[in-house]
């Protein structure tokens, strides 16, 4: 199991580190909310623990977006707020749990283990990203199209299963950096166009219909023909 620890106290999150690492965890630490979100979006992780108080990007934000583009990985808020209000605030985030500062380890273990244990079961119901002849198997890492494996980047299979996850919606320009690339878009630059020049190509040169369409002047859609 991979957790990601967001934590800038670099005491507390060595000592979170040091824990998990005793009872078999894989562990990364990130010291700010944006090294948080660019650390969990670039790898898989089974279970993201992140402080409320952030530099860059605080970690009420932080659980929004993460919820948005993973919302199957739990999310575990630390903090040293521990009012009904700032409960609630972290909940309505996404946050899955909540443990205030300070705590003891085999507090936090206990509920590390309740949320994987949660998620376990739903990930085996979840893993499999379907569409049109079209699946994404998230455990394996493989892309079938008609039953056909279809070989792709890593940037390749993000940017597809965030399109699998977004179904039949425009997806603009800027979305897909946010979401994929964690960047701002520039819009003098073709990267996106280009990626989904790629993903084309493997995707539907030799099958019978398109699934990726460009809508001019507003973005892309995965959309049966």
């Amino acid at each position: 199991m991979k957790i990601l620890i967001v934590e800038d106290d670099l005491r507390v999150a060595e000592l979170i580190q040091r824990g998990l690492q005793e009872n078999d965890f894989e562990t990364e630490v990130a010291y700010d909310g944006h090294s948080g979100k660019t650390a969990a979006l670039a790898d898989d992780f089974d279970l993201i623990i992140t402080d409320i108080i952030l530099p860059e990007k605080n970690g009420i934000e932080l659980c929004k977006e993460l919820k948005s583009a993973l919302p199957d990985t739990p999310v575990l808020m630390l903090t040293a707020l521990g009012t009904t209000d700032e409960k609630v605030e972290g909940f309505d985030a996404g946050a899955d749990d909540y443990l205030v500062k300070p705590f003891e380890m085999r507090e936090l273990l206990a509920r590390i283990k309740a949320l994987l244990n949660r998620y376990q079961r739903r990930i085996q119901t979840s893993h499999l990203l379907k569409y049109a002849d079209i699946e994404m198997n998230l455990n394996t890492k493989t892309v079938k199209r008609n039953n056909k494996e279809i070989r792709l980047t890593p940037k390749e299979f993000n940017f597809l299963k965030y399109m699998l996850r977004n179904p039949e919606r425009v997806l603009s320009r800027t979305e897909i950096a946010e979401k994929v690339w964690d960047t701002h878009f520039d819009t003098g630059t073709n990267f996106i166009d280009v990626y989904v020049s790629y993903i084309r190509n493997k995707i539907e040169k030799g099958f019978d219909s398109k699934l990726i369409h460009t809508q001019s002047g507003m973005g892309f859609i995965l959309m049966k023909e």
